[in-house]
């Protein structure tokens, strides 16, 4: 690969892709088109977005201010110039330039300070706190609008108040929470002209940095080109990262220095227990399952239960009494193993746009009953919505903590009692089941095929823009992905114990679409 262009003036987002990682300054800037960003950072990108909204309408109560539209760089840049001239009303995407980069702001704010009419900037996020890539990213931001020549008075972060809960009527008074970065973008301004330094060297580079895969291709964000970096990697054929769970100080050492460290390389006495039987499970391709002791740990008397929730969160909430990123259950599917050993389905979806959290918890204590285990996969996320909805409808608490009482842990069990060589390390469902079943039935799945998409579909769903016809294809997409994940469910304790799965009866219970 070969570099064909020169580096002109960056921006900011640039600048930060290579604070992250050169490589990925590199590849924005040279491969674009190898980017594949996941659908957990698009949304991220919508919650953003509709984060921005909010604040214009928060920091622009008189409607005065003005949003300088970004088609195109250089007109945005040169409209910007000429409103940044006099702080008179407030400015929403104003950009400024200096010789070596270009940055813009979410907000800038006219303030008076010692008789002098100067700017305010707020940079809006969607987080929950502010982070230290926040304070690097309002220092570059800082310092280009200083170099330009724009008179900044202060500047601040605001982000989302996860406390706050919406009152309804599209007032979002509070929903945003300032936090004053000025004394701590001073002290950072004077690396910012080094990182920019740096950040040209790395795309004036012909070639592409040599930097190996790492923890940095997750934080601070997630990176789109994780899989091509991955492909241009030599993996032993067993990894040492197929260890799962928390590694020793001396293990994570070692694979630092180690990034090509081979799973057989890796001395037992660096692991745990779990960490020891992933290994030579591995390494002898043979599976581990402890028959008895699953058995013992799931002899429960019927009915069973199999409960699996679909959630939804926004940053900025939409229905009254909601927090931000307060996880919604828009969806359930629940089976029932009953005495006479065979299966009824009942499930919930809303997919109207009203808030379904109150039929959902009504409807989830009709099919539930008084009595019977209730199995989850990983159910303290379960649990915790349960527990959620007791607080929001205090006249259903005591039949929804009674239900949260009565669930179960199959992650728990299989966990301890069970390890199969094609699970790579990892104990989710959408490991487990293709490792016991033989298959992945989710490969077979149309539009849906985990939790982060079906939370996008969703809100795609709900819009008000969505057209009938595809809100019913979403829906029927919902309603199948969901109910394999309860199955999934089945057949994982099926095999723990060792039992033949029971004849499923026809569906029943409410559809809510």
């Amino acid at each position: 690969m070969t570099a064909t262009r020169t580096a002109p003036r960056l921006s900011k987002s640039k600048l930060m892709a290579c604070r992250q990682c050169p490589r990925r300054l590199w590849l924005e800037w040279h491969r674009p088109d190898l980017r594949d960003d996941t659908a957990a950072t698009q949304a991220a990108f919508d919650q953003g977005h509709a984060v921005g909204q909010v604040a214009r309408q928060l920091y622009d109560r008189n409607g005065k201010g003005i949003e300088v539209p970004r088609e195109r760089v250089q007109d945005a840049l040169a409209q910007s110039k000429a409103l940044l001239r006099e702080p008179s009303r407030p400015l929403f995407e104003a950009g400024f330039e200096s010789a070596t980069a270009y940055a813009f702001a979410d907000v800038l704010l006219p303030v008076r300070r010692a008789g002098q009419r100067r700017w305010r900037l707020v940079e809006v996020k969607a987080s929950g706190e502010v982070k230290d890539v926040h304070r690097e990213d309002v220092a570059i931001q800082c310092y280009t609008a200083r170099q330009a020549g724009v008179d900044l008075a202060a500047a601040a972060l605001a982000h989302v108040d996860t406390a706050w809960v919406y009152p309804g009527d599209g007032d979002y008074d509070g929903l945003l929470q300032e936090v004053d970065l000025t004394s701590d973008v001073r002290q950072q301004e004077g690396a910012v002209e080094g990182w920019i330094e740096q950040a040209r060297r790395v795309v004036q580079q012909p070639r592409m940095p040599a930097i190996e895969t790492g923890p940095q291709c997750h934080v601070p964000y997630e990176c789109g080109f994780l899989t091509f970096c991955k492909s241009q990697e030599t993996q032993p054929e067993h990894p040492a990262t197929l260890i799962p769970g928390k590694r020793r100080a001396a293990l994570a050492a070692l694979m630092a220095q180690r990034r090509d460290l081979a799973l057989q390389e890796v001395p037992d006495a660096l692991l745990s227990d779990r960490q020891r039987r992933v290994k030579h499970c591995t390494l002898s391709n043979q599976t581990m399952h402890d028959l008895k002791g699953a058995t013992a740990d799931l002899q429960h008397a019927l009915p069973h239960y199999y409960l699996d929730f679909e959630t939804v969160q926004f940053a900025v909430p939409i229905w009254k009494g909601t927090r931000p990123y307060q996880q919604i259950p828009f969806q359930f599917v629940l089976l029932r193993h009953g005495r006479s050993g065979t299966i009824e389905q009942t499930d919930f979806l809303d997919v109207s746009g009203n808030d379904p959290s109150r039929a959902l918890a009504e409807s989830l204590i009709r099919a539930c009953g008084r009595q019977g285990v209730i199995y989850a996969y990983n159910a303290g996320f379960e649990r915790r919505v349960i527990q959620d909805l007791a607080q929001r409808f205090r006249a259903l608490r005591e039949d929804l903590l009674a239900m949260a009482d009565r669930l179960f842990d199959l992650l728990a069990v299989a966990r301890k009692h069970y390890y199969h060589p094609a699970q790579c390390g990892s104990w989710s469902i959408k490991a487990l089941l293709p490792a016991m079943s033989g298959g992945d039935p989710y490969a077979d799945l149309e539009g849906i095929r985990e939790g982060g998409m079906a939370a996008e579909a969703y809100r795609h769903a709900i819009q008000s823009d969505t057209a009938e016809t595809e809100r019913q294809v979403i829906a029927d997409q919902l309603k199948r992905y969901c109910a394999l994940d309860v199955q999934a469910m089945c057949t994982v304790r099926d095999t723990l114990t060792g039992t033949a799965g029971p004849k499923r009866r026809s569906a029943r219970g409410q559809r809510r679409t």
